[in-house]
């Protein structure tokens, strides 16, 4: 699906790094919030909210956007060593984003390769996720003829 992240070496840029945390299991980021926490020193919650975001979607046929409704999140914005974590995702567990926004600013500081390894197989097993999901669907179409 993403090209990037194929090498255990490369690290990921931000956009692909945060859509991995969002995705991932919530017990293996935690584990992995916890072992880099105490390198960023003092932490400054700046927030730490669930909340509604609209959902954008797009009309194939007509190329328009449209928000298709509201979403529950949950939301954490933190402060730490010189830098900032970010972590957004779906539903009301604001612990999960809270490890997303430390692994987030550990991640802005270097990628450790226990953050690289920890990505890329997440970043795996969504791969994975996505295209059995994908076949389940697959398997459903119908071509039928028009006459």
């Amino acid at each position: 699906m993403f090209d990037q992240g194929d090498d255990p070496a490369q690290p990921f840029d931000h956009a692909r790094l945060l859509d991995v945390l969002a995705r991932a299991d919530a017990d293996r980021m935690a584990a992995l919030a916890e072992a880099v926490l105490p390198g960023l020193g003092p932490v400054e919650v700046v927030q730490s909210r669930t909340g509604l975001v609209m959902l954008p979607m797009r009309d194939t046929v007509q190329g328009t956007d449209f928000h298709l409704g509201e979403v529950l999140v949950a939301e954490a914005h933190i402060r730490a060593a010189g830098t900032e974590g970010y972590g957004m995702v779906l539903g009301r567990d604001l612990n999960r984003a809270m490890a997303m926004a430390v692994v987030d600013a550990a991640a802005s500081l270097g990628q450790t390769p226990d953050i690289r390894a920890f990505l890329h197989r997440e970043a795996a097993l969504q791969t994975a996720t996505d295209t059995a999901r994908l076949r389940e669907v697959e398997a459903t179409r119908v071509d039928m003829e028009t006459f």
